[in-house]
């Protein structure tokens, strides 16, 4: 089932269909119809945040999809499915992939990614999960623990990696190069030459989310050139 479901984004484009609670689209309808604009645009799969999205979403796309809950809890800057709270939660629909913090930095109840993740693939044997790094010795390590995908999505959104520029395409490279496991690009991808760059430095499928679906950050970018 894993390599299906590999095979299904192998080359292709996976759309985040995102919007927090602040944002002007936040609404799980908006993201049902986001995502099928993004399948009748020939995307290979999905990525979506919270249960109530996802669901709405598969009722109407048939394609793999990339499931989180950014959840933020006061004793940490982890926010992507941070604790096995979230991941039960999502595990209640199991999305074909389930997405996580795979930085460094401590988790709520100061518990560290290692001693998290081995609970939760000890709970969850069976289900492919996605480490969100941001830089090449966690993507390294998170194959190490034994993570099924490895993605640079938090590549420059951390406080040690805020000043690089995007999208990283050496960070591909060089995980594709060092760790055996399929790496997904995704981070600052704004155009469809940055996509095909991406993919040509040998990963599995690129995300692509805030150049497709959120208007208000297109808009912006726009106005700063007036």
């Amino acid at each position: 089932m894993g390599n299906k479901i590999l095979d299904a984004v192998r080359g292709g484009l996976i759309v985040s269909c995102q919007a927090l609670e602040d944002e002007p689209l936040h609404s799980s309808f908006i993201m049902q119809r986001m995502a099928v604009a993004a399948m009748q645009g020939g995307a290979a799969g999905i990525r979506a945040n919270t249960v109530e999205d996802i669901v709405q979403i598969k009722e109407v796309v048939d394609l793999p999809v990339i499931g989180i809950i950014k959840k933020v809890y006061g004793d940490s800057d982890v926010f992507i499915t941070p604790t096995m709270k979230e991941i039960d939660q999502l595990m209640v629909i199991r999305p074909e992939i389930v997405a996580l913090d795979g930085t460094d930095r401590r988790r709520p109840g100061n518990i560290s990614l290692e001693d998290f993740f081995k609970e939760v693939r000890e709970k969850y044997k069976d289900q492919l999960f996605m480490a969100d790094c941001s830089t090449l010795e966690e993507g390294v390590r998170a194959a190490e623990l034994g993570f099924d995908l490895i993605g640079t999505t938090l590549r420059g959104y951390t406080e040690y990696t805020k000043d690089v520029r995007l999208p990283d395409l050496e960070m591909m490279r060089t995980l594709v190069e060092k760790v055996e496991k399929p790496v997904i690009a995704e981070g600052g991808i704004w155009t469809p030459r940055q996509l095909k760059a991406a993919l040509d430095t040998g990963v599995l499928a690129a995300v692509v989310g805030t150049a497709i679906t959120r208007p208000m950050e297109i808009t912006k970018k726009f106005v700063e050139v007036l």
